[in-house]
């Protein structure tokens, strides 16, 4: 038997992407500080990138209070900034975490009743459409300005995508399939298994990548209160004080945060569901 050939890791396309990647970042970078260098946007509105970097080692040394003083502070804070994304980190993974679990049963449940889906739905799409900052000040008077409020917040930021993708994936699959697995004498609880679940397995894996972005990107709304150690609230907290550099470089540790882990969940998507778009 002939090996079977492996798809080589750096193809020519694949390079050809990433150089138009780091190219595409090179010329935004000395774009970013030609701009500065020339003076065309205040330092306040518009930091250099070495200005940002300076920020960002700043908050990850230890470092003096100001000029001439001996003593010595620990990042930003009194967090390093990676604790800082650590504590979001770890307040996404509760929200989004319980959404994963509630989201797909809800979804399917949806998917397999329409009296269900008739009365949920609407109070899906409903959520779906509200602003987190539109409920945080609720959430934090019912459950206080501590880490509770923040995971509901982030919970009910993640939750309707993921519920609404399964949703789409359990009606999505065809009825000839459906049909096909009775006619061959599987069991409702065999149909499940083995013919709704997988076909609606990428559609749940594309919400979860869908709630994970919802969940970065409220993480700001809902470390607003009592949000240090958190990434978020570091970003607004360096926002009111005008320390405009940290405050991008937060923003750009967050959208890395969150391209990274949208990549391992697309990776894992991929591992997990292989059969996608080959059917």
């Amino acid at each position: 038997m002939s090996a079977k050939k492996r798809t080589p890791i750096f193809t020519p396309e694949r390079v050809r992407s990433i150089g138009v990647r780091i190219a595409a970042l090179v010329a935004f970078l000395v774009a970013w500080w030609g701009i500065t260098a020339a003076g065309v946007i205040d330092e306040l509105f518009l930091p250099s990138p070495g200005s940002v970097w300076d920020a960002f080692i700043r908050a990850n040394t230890w470092h003096q209070v100001a000029p001439g003083v001996d003593r010595e502070v620990l990042g930003e804070q009194n967090y390093f900034l990676w604790e800082h994304l650590i504590a979001s980190g770890q307040r996404i993974a509760a929200g989004v975490g319980a959404a994963v679990i509630v989201g797909p049963l809800i979804g399917f449940a949806m998917g397999m009743s329409v009296p269900i889906r008739t009365f949920v739905e609407p109070y899906l799409n409903f959520l779906r459409a509200l602003p987190p900052l539109g409920y945080i000040g609720l959430l934090i008077v019912w459950f206080g300005i501590g880490d509770t409020s923040k995971i509901w917040l982030l919970f009910l930021a993640a939750f309707p995508p993921i519920a609404i993708a399964t949703l789409n994936g359990v009606t999505s699959v065809k009825v000839d399939q459906i049909n096909a697995a009775r006619a061959l004498g599987a069991s409702r609880t065999q149909v499940l298994t083995n013919v709704v679940f997988p076909s609606t397995l990428p559609e749940v894996i594309n919400g979860i990548r869908i709630a994970v972005g919802f969940a970065w990107t409220t993480v700001v709304a809902a470390e607003l209160n009592n949000g240090i150690p958190g990434i978020g609230g570091l970003a607004y907290l360096a926002g009111t004080q005008l320390n405009t550099p940290l405050t991008i470089a937060c923003i750009i540790v967050i959208g890395c945060a969150a391209l990274v882990l949208d990549s391992a969940i697309k990776a894992i998507g991929t591992l997990v569901a292989p059969w996608k778009g080959k059917a």
